[in-house]
């Protein structure tokens, strides 16, 4: 391995992977640097639940030795990667953000967790979530405050916050989170990253989760292409998943490739009951006006839908969503709630409890509501290639908030452009679109229809070259300037 001067902060993962592959750095050198930069930003931003420097340098000095060797080399070989806390990593602390779970050991490794590894790259720890994946931002009562890089008074969004947070930092070039309402996408948004949960089951999700009818292992990265080569070494059948998609894995890096001129593209600012900022619609309607510049056709979404009035589509799912998310939740912490109810995030406590108690026929009912949801917005995608909103009304709010101040008693119904496309299972990701007045990233939600992700990365790719943003870069400060 020839000696070579590397600068690793923000180097893309498609670009480490070639450098390292044609013996150009080190796995160990970038890993040592990865390292170095974890180490320094983690008492400012508090990215990492459980931190494996150890198990991250063994793993880089084994893939330099495949290197020198000439074996066969994965897509990700040598290249660092963080994993969320709410996916298992054998004999690696699985706390889900809880006190509750403190000392809970994973038993094996996640699909996705096994993938990436076969693939060579090498897990630098797990990330920060908020309690079982239960809020949009706030603390953790285990792992405490997560903190934005573009400002660290605000959340980098949840519950993939620790994810978010260290790859907008430049501490890895991607990682991996999980999507159960809008958990990837909420914080791509809040910290100007490109994130993607693909078509439900693309990804094989196991043990079984929590909310299983919901939830997404997906990547967060900061450039298109960086997310196109993980989400395609993750995606793939597993018999231990049912709802895993038997398939042939779409080529998401070929698709980077693909002209958009002609495509079809609908666009919602509110989907029909949202009320999104001033400064994030400007900022997504200026995205918008680019794709129609390179060739896509724009629709409104409101002429898609025949009677608006009465269309499942137009109307908030929020509880068909809470119906089934919490009441998962609540179900596996029922025994918790009962006899330890002060080891909780009193937030997610309090939204567990509700769910517990509706009736079967009224659950029931939500759930039949929850699949005419799913066939109307099939329907309405016949005649659309995407549909885009923006992913979040808002910038980021306040780090030690649950939501934003106008959010309410009900710290989710803010995230309602995210949550409807769990419900559905269809792919959807959030890409950056600019910068409030403030300085904080604003993000805009791409939708396809059933099985669409290949679009979804033509529309993001070349939204990308013609607005790039990989090369704006947050001001960080030393470690010791963390924030009270």
């Amino acid at each position: 391995m020839q000696e070579y001067v590397f600068n690793y902060p923000y180097t893309s993962a498609v670009e480490l992977a070639k450098a390292i592959a044609d013996q150009e750095v080190s796995p160990v050198e970038v890993m040592r640097q990865c390292l170095e930069r974890q180490a320094a930003l983690e008492p400012v931003l508090n990215c990492f639940v459980t931190p494996m420097p150890e198990q991250a340098m063994a793993a880089a000095r084994l893939a330099e030795q495949a290197v020198m060797a000439g074996e066969h080399l994965g897509a990700l070989h040598g290249v660092p990667i963080s994993v969320k806390d709410l996916i298992a990593v054998g004999g690696v602390p699985q706390t889900f953000g809880s006190r509750t779970m403190a000392s809970n050991l994973a038993a094996g490794d996640a699909p996705s967790v096994e993938r990436v590894k076969a693939a060579g790259a090498c897990i630098i720890g797990k990330t920060t979530t908020t309690e079982f994946g239960c809020k949009g931002g706030g603390p953790s009562p285990l792992s405490g405050i997560t903190r934005n890089p573009w400002d660290l008074s605000k959340t980098p969004g949840g519950s993939s916050l620790g994810a978010a947070s260290s790859v907008a930092a430049g501490v890895t070039p991607f990682a991996l989170g999980t999507d159960g309402g809008g958990s990837i996408r909420l914080p791509s948004s809040f910290s100007g990253l490109f994130g993607i949960k693909a078509q439900f089951g693309r990804v094989p999700v196991f043990p079984v989760a929590a909310t299983p009818t919901l939830a997404h292992v997906g990547p967060l990265a900061r450039t298109v292409r960086d997310a196109a080569l993980l989400l395609g070494v993750i995606s793939g059948h597993d018999r231990r998943d049912p709802f895993s998609v038997a398939g042939p894995v779409p080529d998401y890096l070929g698709a980077c490739e693909r002209p958009v001129k002609g495509m079809r593209i609908a666009w919602a600012p509110h989907l029909g009951y949202g009320k999104p900022q001033v400064g994030v619609l400007l900022a997504c309607e200026a995205a918008v006006k680019t794709l129609e510049g390179l060739g896509c056709e724009i629709v409104d979404w409101e002429d898609t839908a025949g009677d608006a009035d009465k269309d499942i589509t137009s109307i908030d799912p929020i509880d068909l969503w809470m119906a089934e998310f919490y009441a998962g939740v609540g179900t596996r912490l029922k025994a918790t709630l009962r006899d330890n109810r002060e080891l909780l995030d009193p937030a997610v406590a309090r939204m567990l409890a509700p769910a517990l108690h509706q009736s079967l026929e009224d659950y029931y009912a939500k759930v039949f509501r929850r699949y005419e949801l799913r066939e109307r917005m099939r329907q309405r995608f016949e005649g659309i290639d995407l549909l885009l909103t923006p992913t979040t009304p808002c910038t980021a709010f306040g780090a030690d908030a649950d939501a934003p101040q106008d959010a309410g008693d009900n710290i989710i119904s803010w995230m309602y452009a995210t949550y409807p496309f769990n419900l559905t299972g269809q792919p959807a990701a959030s890409i950056p679109v600019g910068f409030s007045a403030a300085g904080l990233p604003i993000g805009m939600q791409m939708v396809a229809k059933i099985n669409g992700e290949v679009d979804i990365f033509r529309a993001a790719a070349a939204l990308e070259a013609a607005r790039p943003w990989a090369d704006k870069r947050p001001e960080l400060p030393t470690a010791g300037a963390r924030q009270a």
